[in-house]
């Protein structure tokens, strides 16, 4: 090795060592991205939140990371005696946008409409509820100058006093709503003017809470002045058991592989990049292309059909119709088994009706199916053909509906 060459990587090393040490020794800029992540200290993080939340409810804390829909639907019981959900209380939804998916915002207005709460802060509210509850939101700049933001409450029995929020305030307020329902249960203001930013609306049996400042409930107002005095008010309209949805909480979907973290590190990122650059380069110029060749293999021929259409023909030239009645009525039982998990024990007027609440068939269908099996199991004579050929189409008639509901 000359002597130019140990120069150059001396060169190289040093100046790797000075950026390593320019960057560890300057000063972090502070991080005001409204993430409301509960892992997150920044300013507008949920870490404080996450930490007092039990105190501020009283209770436990349901975390829930999964979408409303994939959580609460397994919580129903469809049971015709029961029809309403096995848990209750108030589900939590803390977010910059408030962006859960069709079958979950679905899912909110069934949970209020069997006498539960649902409690969301976000600047903006999905097309779903803003039809069904009949409101609709925008946004106006309040922020002018050194004009600060004021939040309070309608109700007199939580106190007239105002909460500063100007760091932070969002933009958003409740510009209609259906007034012969709809409660206003707080503004925010400025010098010039005071607009709804907390409503209650009924839906069912139960409400729903809609509040656009969900800044409110982050590090910073809840380590600065009378901010959780003001969380502890808003929060009091809460009740029962607390379902705190996390999931997509920070207004945008976040991915879930393990390099996530590895990308958002700047550091990180360009070494990962850096590696994969020199990977291509590497596989240009040494890589050779090299493809075996592909031998045909002829697919393995399906007997299965043919064995069944064998089998059948044998039974039906024999004029052996009760075996294959028979075995048709423990197929389609076996089925209903498999697939709705009922009890096929006793097939009465009550397993007609759990039947037909499961499968959303036709319920003459499903009588015609039932009636005809019980009439084979009471007769003692030997069955025709019009016998097999008529629970035959009825079977057949509801798997059929069956097959196209599924494709559907």
């Amino acid at each position: 090795m000359n002597k130019t060459i140990k120069i150059y990587i001396a060169f190289l090393v040093l100046l790797l060592v000075g950026i390593v040490f320019i960057d560890v020794v300057r000063p972090k800029p502070m991080n005001w991205s409204p993430t409301y992540d509960i892992t997150d200290k920044i300013p507008f993080g949920m870490y404080v939140f996450n930490k007092e939340a039990p105190d501020l409810f009283g209770q436990k804390v349901n975390r829930i990371t999964q979408t409303a829909y994939q959580y609460f639907e397994p919580k129903y019981d469809y049971d015709s005696l029961v029809n309403t959900y096995t848990v209750r209380g108030t589900i939590l939804s803390i977010s910059d946008q408030c962006l859960i998916d069709e079958e979950s915002a679905q899912e909110l207005l069934y949970f209020a409409q069997h006498g539960n709460k649902v409690f969301i802060s976000a600047k903006s509210f999905p097309s779903k509820l803003k039809d069904s509850l009949k409101f609709s939101y925008t946004m106006k700049f309040m922020g002018l100058g050194k004009d600060s933001i004021f939040t309070m409450l309608a109700n007199p029995h939580l106190g007239k006093k105002k909460y500063d929020i100007s760091v932070g305030a969002g933009n958003s307020y409740f510009e209609k709503i259906d007034t012969l329902k709809t409660t206003v249960l707080g503004y925010h203001e400025n010098s010039k003017e005071k607009l709804v930013n907390f409503i209650k609306v009924p839906y069912g049996k139960g409400e729903f809470y809609l509040h656009t400042q969900p800044t409110v409930f982050t590090n910073y107002h809840l380590l600065k002045g009378n901010g959780p005095e003001y969380t502890a008010k808003v929060l009091s309209y809460t009740e029962g058991e607390i379902f705190w949805l996390l999931k997509n909480q920070s207004g945008e979907i976040l991915s879930n592989s393990p390099m996530r973290y590895f990308l958002s590190q700047p550091a990180l990122k360009a070494a990962w990049y850096i590696f994969l650059i020199g990977t291509l380069v590497f596989f240009i110029f040494n890589a050779k292309r090299k493809q075996r060749i592909v031998p045909i293999i002829k697919p393995l021929e399906n007997t299965t059909v043919d064995f069944t259409k064998t089998i059948g023909n044998l039974y039906f030239q024999e004029g052996n119709h009760d075996n294959i009645i028979e075995k048709k009525i423990i197929y389609f039982l076996e089925k209903i088994r498999n697939d709705y998990l009922l009890d096929t024990t006793v097939l009465d007027d009550n397993f007609e009706k759990k039947l037909q609440q499961k499968s959303g068939k036709k319920p003459e269908d499903i009588r015609r199916v039932i009636h005809l099996i019980n009439e084979r199991r009471k007769s003692y004579h030997q069955s025709i053909e019009s016998d097999l050929i008529a629970i035959n189409t009825a079977i057949e008639k509801v798997l059929e509906k069956e097959k196209n509901s599924q494709e559907t």
